[in-house]
């Protein structure tokens, strides 16, 4: 019998270490010049506009000929199919009728959904078709770019129309945009407020499904009642129930004031201030439109924002403590903890001392999950703690307590709480690690570092747990590195997967790459950094690879540092890697 083998590799920094981008498909090189000249091109026009013409023109074309217009559209090279731009028209029950690729043409595609379980084909349906007094609008949804392979963000425009022999049609186009555009977020919130109107309350659980319409990129709809009180707030839930009206930016900007005068002059408006973005720890100059929604008697206040390429942002906050030195710090702890019991709390309550030093401090649970002693704040001891969920929903009291539990008995845990004396949660790493007391009562003792820098440290560390997994449970751990929820997925780093002739077996965060033959990708310079990552690992066994990408989010070249290393079990060989950018982000 053979012995299959089976490449695992840990994607640190967004989308892939190996030079994966939601901006960019990476398969060839110059595929990466022509989107980088593709985006400089959309700069310099307004593209939505753009769009919204074309789409109406070639509304007004089936308006005057029927399907006779579908020959028009289906030329190469001619205004209605055009590079990246093409015109595309389905009929209302979901065929598609016209599209850039044949194949899609002639088959009902109402199931089509894009990478997110997001209903493609049924939410252009809606768009055009849900009002009546509005029949057009803005769908987003993640889709490859033609002959490409990585989806990426696109918005389309869509509008219905009859034909001279009465039959209706959505005819629509779409860009490739991975940024909102300020008139994207006025019709999301313009639609939410039409909801609000004709639902009541009914429509706040909408806004957050993750497959509709109201969650996109990093966009969202929140809603506030007249006395400040956050409702609704899908990236940031901590908040809801809070009342708001005295909120501040990190500028002073007392921004939801500015949000209720918007609304009372005007009934709707735009207010700008420093925000995060979700799952971000800096602030970024964001532009949000409000408007008021009548619900019952009284009324509330609906908005959406959107962070505007350029836009300003605060320099991240990063504790001066590396990795490394925390691990040591918890490691020195537990020894104390082992030889001393609870005697060593006094000491590690004196502030300014090695125990406690600013944010730096310790805390202990017992591994029943209940909180024996925090440094920093006494008041909470007791408590307990092992269902404890963070902002995003993570369960990291359950965490804390399986890495104590587990073979290694220690290992980091991230989540996102937010800073003392802050209200928005931030990211932190927390180093945990088992200890036993001179009773013989187990606990764990740990301590975290807010808006961690990765490092060399670091990623291999994360390698070697994830090797571990791997070779204690083989295939089995690959629902554990798909978790969103769970260990290996945290800030901007996951998990994938991939087989030794290139194909991609796991991708949380791009599941349409699985099954997808990977092993043509290069990078900026042209390397062939996936048959480079395969080759080092079994080579040598572990190894770093240096590779130049586009740093996240942007179009900026960056170099990258991949950690790879090999792992058995069950027979199977697997690669397990992670990596990092070297350049600071701010």
């Amino acid at each position: 019998m053979r012995t299959s083998i089976i490449l695992v590799l840990t994607l640190g920094t967004f989308l892939c270490q190996r030079g994966f981008s939601n901006e960019i498909n990476p398969v060839l090189n110059d595929h990466s010049e022509m989107y980088r000249a593709t985006d400089t091109a959309m700069a310099g026009q307004d593209s939505t506009q753009y769009l919204i013409e074309l789409v109406k023109d070639a509304a007004q074309m089936i308006r005057e000929n029927g399907v006779a217009a579908f020959e028009e559209f289906r030329k190469p090279q001619s205004r209605w199919r055009k590079g990246e731009t093409y015109i595309f028209v389905l009929d209302k029950e979901g065929n598609m009728l016209v599209h850039a690729d044949p194949e899609m043409e002639n088959k009902n595609q109402l199931d089509l959904e894009d990478v997110n379980g997001k209903p493609i084909i049924r939410g252009l349906l809606a768009t055009a078709t849900a009002l009546p007094e509005k029949q057009e609008g803005w769908f987003h949804y993640q889709w490859p770019v033609p002959d490409g392979l990585l989806p990426r963000w696109k918005s389309s425009y869509v509008q219905l129309v009859k034909s001279p022999e009465g039959k209706e049609y959505i005819i629509g186009s779409g860009m490739y945009n991975d940024r909102m555009e300020k008139e994207f977020v006025s019709h999301m919130v313009d639609n939410a407020v039409e909801m609000i109107e004709s639902e009541g309350k009914a429509a706040f659980e909408k806004f957050y499904d993750p497959a509709g319409p109201f969650l996109v990129k990093d966009t969202y709809i929140f809603v506030l009642d007249t006395t400040g009180v956050e409702l609704v707030n899908p990236a940031f839930r901590n908040l809801e129930g809070r009342n708001l009206m005295d909120l501040k930016d990190t500028e002073g900007k007392f921004l939801v004031q500015e949000m209720f005068k918007a609304v009372e002059k005007d009934s709707a408006g735009w207010v700008e201030y420093m925000w995060p973005k979700p799952g971000d720890n800096l602030s970024t100059q964001k532009s949000t439109y409000v408007k008021k929604a009548h619900l019952g008697d009284s009324w509330v206040l609906v908005g959406a924002g959107v962070y505007l390429a350029d836009a300003p942002k605060k320099k991240l906050k990063r504790e001066e403590i590396t990795p490394f030195d925390l691990k040591n710090f918890v490691t020195d702890a537990a020894v104390k903890l082992e030889e001393e019991g609870e005697e060593a709390f006094s000491d590690f309550r004196i502030k300014d001392s090695q125990w406690f030093n600013g944010d730096k401090y310790l805390f202990v649970w017992d591994l029943d999950g209940k909180r024996v002693f925090h440094a920093a704040d006494p008041s909470i001891e007791g408590d307990i703690v092992n269902g404890t969920l963070d902002a995003l929903g993570r369960p990291y009291g359950k965490m804390f307590l399986e890495t104590a539990s587990s073979a290694a008995g220690e290992g980091w845990v991230h989540y996102m709480y937010p800073e003392p004396g802050d209200i928005f949660p931030a990211w932190k790493s927390s180093y945990i690690k088992k200890v036993t007391f001179p009773s013989g009562k187990d606990h764990l003792v740990g301590s975290g570092i807010y808006n961690m820098k990765m490092d060399e440290f670091f990623i291999e560390d994360m390698v070697e747990q994830a090797a571990a997994l791997i070779e204690k449970q083989g295939r089995e751990a690959f629902d554990v590195l798909r978790d969103k929820k769970g260990p290996f997925y945290f800030m901007d780093t996951y998990i994938f997967v991939a087989s030794p002739d290139g194909t991609e077996l796991v991708n949380p965060a791009l599941p349409s790459l699985e099954g997808r033959n990977l092993i043509d990708m290069k990078d900026l310079d042209g390397n062939p950094v996936v048959k480079k990552e395969i080759d080092l690992a079994m080579e040598k066994g572990s190894g770093w690879l240096e590779m130049s990408w586009f740093l996240p989010g942007t179009n900026t070249p960056a170099q990258k540092m991949t950690f790879v290393k090999k792992a058995e079990a069950n027979g199977e060989t697997f690669i397990v890697g992670s990596g990092y950018y070297e350049v600071e982000q701010e």
